[in-house]
């Protein structure tokens, strides 16, 4: 340990004095007490590792071909299960400093935030992934490979289809941004969210909501009760239409059984729309806006339609996925199955599909661009990085670094709350897949018997059963509901934000965003509680 430790001081020493600038020195310091830190935990760690994979060669040497690559999988299973149990709480730390980042320096330092957010993405992901690889070597390797293979290479694919897909999709018409309008058209966004995913629902309405209100003076409650609930809660219906279901199928949750958030889904959308009916009336009423009788009528079309065959493409494709079984290869351990490897290449030929079939100026008159989809493809690279250590002591349960975390959390009005709170001030997707496995570890099962219990195969095990769809139920809930309670809280939200600024609306900052989610979502989100937790 000595002799590492003064060769990372003297790089440390020498980067310092070369760059001569304090917020590099900074971030060396940090990494420097990382690495240091794990250096001293490496020899308790050293013998366990060893164990682990002496019984995983033990295994592989009488086994062969398939029974080889899943006995070597199963190694590399077990040494993470005891890497959980091992984790310490500060390794948080980098998933904790990548989402505050997100929060604060937009409004601190928005400059600098919009030239180098991927390096800081980077940065925070590396003061994990470093001292990481330093102490547990090739079962580092192995969660690494398996969050961004299994989690995020999906996770973004489908994100950029759905994006791309209903960026060639244009709306036109003279639309005259009445409350009676404006109610209809977040309703059909709503309805759309849960089958051409938050961000395509998103994408599609917000420019024509936007150009049918410029009469308007007061247009800022329009973007946000649109955040509510196109860019969110109307996503809550299947894994297409909001990243944390997606992640939740991918992990074995059945594609339809998110319809039995429907009740949910309904009573949230409801009041939602009479108070913004009734709010908009009030402001429409109180502005009393002139429309000009005489103006040119075109009649509403869409243009671009050939999409919706790339859309049907895409659903079609997570459909095959999965239903079909159709075998697997390991990559280091981890199992990457065929038809989610189809489903992926499958996605990204729709959506070059979509930009061969659609003209440019069409994607122009849609004031499409693809800086959205590059900040959440950069900033989520970071995320899903430093995730890897709270999914790892969560699943360890009891037994983990969190297990004071474990021992509160314990009825579905826990999990609703928890799950939604952290998903508004941190980000619903990897919050859901934080308390999915959470609730795997606390009720001691794994991914395989939670799918087959969701379809129904709980002979003998019918009070678990109960017990963990409850649970999923208020996790999934909890996660697109209150993904709606901030600019951070869902990848969307980023993205409307944006859009509606380039159209001349000033925006609230993050806190006052979370001000009207204040007013407005959380006496609802008590009423759901009631109601259903």
């Amino acid at each position: 340990m000595g002799k590492g430790y003064y060769l990372i001081l003297t790089i440390f020493k020498s980067i310092t004095f070369l760059s001569r600038s304090f917020s590099f020195s900074i971030l060396a310091f940090l990494c420097l007490l990382f690495i240091s830190t794990a250096t001293f935990a490496e020899d308790s760690h050293s013998t366990n590792n060893e164990n682990v994979f002496s019984e995983t060669h033990h295994a592989d040497d009488s086994h062969s071909g398939d029974a080889h690559d899943d006995s070597h999988a199963g190694g590399f299973h077990v040494a993470s299960e005891t890497m959980a149990r091992e984790l310490p709480l500060w390794t948080g730390i980098p998933f904790l400093g990548i989402l505050l980042s997100i929060a604060l320096l937009p409004l601190l330092a928005p400059q600098f935030w919009h030239h180098h957010f991927p390096k800081i993405s980077a940065v925070w992901a590396l003061l994990f992934i470093i001292p990481f690889l330093f102490v547990y070597k090739e079962f580092a390797v192995y969660e690494i490979i398996h969050i961004y293979l299994i989690d995020y290479i999906p996770f973004i694919i489908l994100l950029w289809g759905l994006y791309t897909v209903s960026g060639g999709i244009v709306l036109r018409g003279s639309l005259v941004g009445t409350p009676a309008v404006n109610l209809l058209m977040i309703l059909v966004g709503t309805l759309l969210a849960s089958w051409m995913g938050t961000t395509g629902a998103a994408m599609l309405l917000i420019r024509p909501l936007l150009r049918a209100n410029k009469f308007r003076k007061v247009k800022v409650h329009l973007v946000i009760f649109f955040i509510f609930l196109v860019a969110n809660i109307g996503g809550s219906l299947t894994p297409l239409g909001d990243p944390p279901l997606f992640l939740g199928f991918l992990h074995g949750v059945p594609f339809f059984w998110t319809f039995k958030l429907f009740p949910h889904f309904i009573l949230t959308s409801v009041l939602l729309l009479i108070i913004f009916y009734i709010l908009d009336t009030i402001l429409y009423r109180r502005e009393n806006p002139q429309i000009n009788p005489d103006a040119e009528k075109v009649p509403i079309r869409l243009d671009g339609s050939v999409n919706f065959l790339f859309l049907g493409g895409i659903i079609g494709l997570v459909l095959l996925s999965g239903t079909w079984k159709a075998g697997h290869a390991n990559i280091y351990g981890v199992q990457l199955h065929f038809q989610n490897a189809v489903r992926d290449i499958g996605i990204v030929v729709m959506g070059l599909l979509s930009l061969w079939a659609t003209s440019s100026k069409l994607r122009k008159d849609n004031e499409f661009s693809w800086f959205p989809i590059k900040e959440v493809a950069y900033l989520f690279a970071g995320i899903f990085a430093t995730i890897i250590p709270m999914l790892a002591m969560l699943k360890a349960g009891p037994d983990g670094a969190m297990s004071a975390l474990v021992a509160q959390v314990r009825e579905p009005i826990h999990y609703f709350w928890v799950t939604g709170v952290l998903s508004a001030f941190l980000d619903n997707a990897p919050t859901y897949l934080t308390f999915f496995n959470f609730s795997l570890g606390r009720m001691g099962i794994t991914e395989e018997v939670a799918a087959e219990m969701l379809l129904g195969m709980v002979a003998g095990r019918e009070a678990v059963a109960s017990t963990f769809a409850a649970n999923l139920k208020a996790i999934s809930a909890g996660a697109v509901f209150f993904g709606a309670f901030s600019y951070i809280g869902n990848a969307p939200n980023f993205m409307v934000r944006s859009i509606a600024e380039e159209s001349g609306i000033k925006m609230p900052s993050f806190f006052g965003y979370m001000l009207w989610s204040l007013v407005f979502l959380a006496p609802v989100f008590i009423v759901i509680t009631l109601v259903f937790f």
